[in-house]
């Protein structure tokens, strides 16, 4: 348009973006602020971040351990900063480290979809290699969605009987019998109202629920397990009748939310809350950060076992009773991901990301790699549609897709190790891959043919 002295504000624009998209974004943000105006990004992308004039590096944690300017200044002065996470990542004081080595790779132990014509795949027959960490990608809109999303993950739900949409055109799908379950781990909510927290969906507010229960004093006002749910009119709060917040309709503008003048936001009436477990309301655990809850229930393994999943993809700031309506969508993505951890496993179950690194800052990505790579360990296979260089460089396998988007995209054109595709001249992924692989002399396993 032209305007001159105007700001600009982006949360997050790097969404979805391959790294030569992400250059071509970043060039135009800075054509944006030579023109006179002012561009103001919150991002996690690292080249967003060392394009950056000014970078404002906030924490030092997350939730209620941040909230603090941890650092200010250029990019090279910010990773000088010894207090600063992100400073480390940025000067190479820390770092995700490349996989001691790469899982082998068979050609009788994958997935084989052949003839995808879904929107604009141009045909292709593309191989899943099993037991194994594997990413899609490609320029944005080559396919990758269309691929897995609408091809793969649909035409595998139905063949093992699950209910899922009509999956995209294919001629065959093979190999389905080496997996005995498929999940999905989307960044849809976890729940449409604030009932629905971390604590319900990963199954502990149940066990939370009966402890209580077992306790003298509920015992003696005969009060059950179902007294402290939120869906019980004896026991929650009936003026917001469990939410803890109360919805104000508002003419021509989007609806408020204010605390619940009658329960001040803890959901249960008073004779509830009277009950104590270790000194605490069902409403002081509801409150407690997943970090100080998985001490507290040091003692409860179904519990305890169950927040250490929360825990180790990185959530911990989190409070057990947050309602769902307040999660970002990685954060709805990793409380699934966490639930699946701790209902066990079976093996032989395909996981299916897609960009789980969305929001995520560097140590973020680094505790969910250690998660994925701990469900490959244990015999599963987890694939994931993904732009982000340090999921690509510690994956076992990459298809890449492209060379570009739309009707110039949706081609095949190339499969193998990370370190494969970065000696593949003109691939825009490859090239990508180049810097960071330079020098790291690992052995890339078994092949396929692509």
């Amino acid at each position: 348009t032209g305007l001159v002295g105007a700001c600009y504000i982006l949360d997050e624009p790097s969404i979805g973006l391959h790294p030569r998209d992400q250059d071509r974004l970043i060039s135009a943000l800075r054509n944006l602020q030579r023109r006179g105006n002012t561009v103001l990004v919150v991002e996690h992308d690292e080249a967003t971040m060392r394009a950056a004039d000014l970078l404002v590096d906030m924490g030092p944690g997350a939730g209620q351990r941040g909230g603090q300017i941890v650092a200010q200044g250029s990019p090279d002065e910010v990773g000088r900063c010894a207090v600063s996470l992100t400073g480390r990542f940025l000067s190479g004081r820390e770092r995700i480290e490349l996989p001691a080595a790469r899982r082998r790779i068979s050609k009788t132990r994958s997935i084989t979809l052949e003839g995808v014509t879904t929107n604009n795949l141009q045909n292709i027959d593309v191989r899943f290699p099993l037991q194994a960490l594997v990413c899609v990608t490609g320029v944005s809109g080559s396919g990758k969605s269309s691929l897995v999303e609408e091809t793969l993950s649909r035409a595998l739900a139905r063949r093992l009987g699950l209910l899922a949409p009509k999956p995209g055109a294919h001629r065959s799908l093979r190999g389905v019998s080496q997996i005995d379950k498929l999940v999905t781990v989307d960044q849809s909510p976890i729940g449409r109202t604030p009932r629905s927290n971390p604590a319900t969906y990963v199954g502990v507010f149940d066990e939370v629920r009966r402890l209580f229960a077992a306790t003298r004093a509920a015992r003696q006002r005969g009060f059950t397990a179902a007294r402290f749910s939120f869906n019980n009119k004896q026991g929650r709060c009936e003026h917001c009748q469990g939410q803890g917040v109360e919805r104000i309709e508002m003419n021509f503008l989007p609806d408020l939310t204010v605390t619940c003048p009658a329960c001040q936001g803890a959901r249960f009436n008073p004779q509830t809350l009277e009950i104590r477990y270790r000194e605490r309301s069902i409403a002081d655990v509801l409150a407690m950060a997943i970090d100080e809850a998985t001490g507290f229930f040091a003692n409860v393994e179904a519990i305890h076992s169950a927040l250490v999943c929360l825990q180790e993809v990185g959530l911990g700031y989190l409070s057990l009773g947050q309602a769902s309506t307040s999660l970002s969508g990685g954060e709805a993505q990793r409380i699934k991901l966490a639930a699946e951890l701790a209902r066990g496993n079976t093996g032989n179950t395909l996981y299916i990301l897609d960009e789980p690194t969305t929001g995520l800052h560097f140590d973020d990505v680094r505790r969910l790699l250690a998660v994925l790579q701990r469900l490959v360990d244990l015999g599963n296979t987890v694939l994931l549609v993904e732009h982000n260089l340090d999921i690509m460089k510690s994956v076992d396998w990459i298809i890449d897709l492209g060379p570009e988007g739309g009707a110039e995209g949706g081609r095949l054109l190339a499969a193998g190790t990370p370190e494969e595709l970065a000696e593949i001249p003109g691939s825009a992924t490859g090239s990508a891959l180049r810097g960071l692989l330079a020098g790291a002399g690992q052995g890339s396993g078994d092949t396929m043919e692509t």
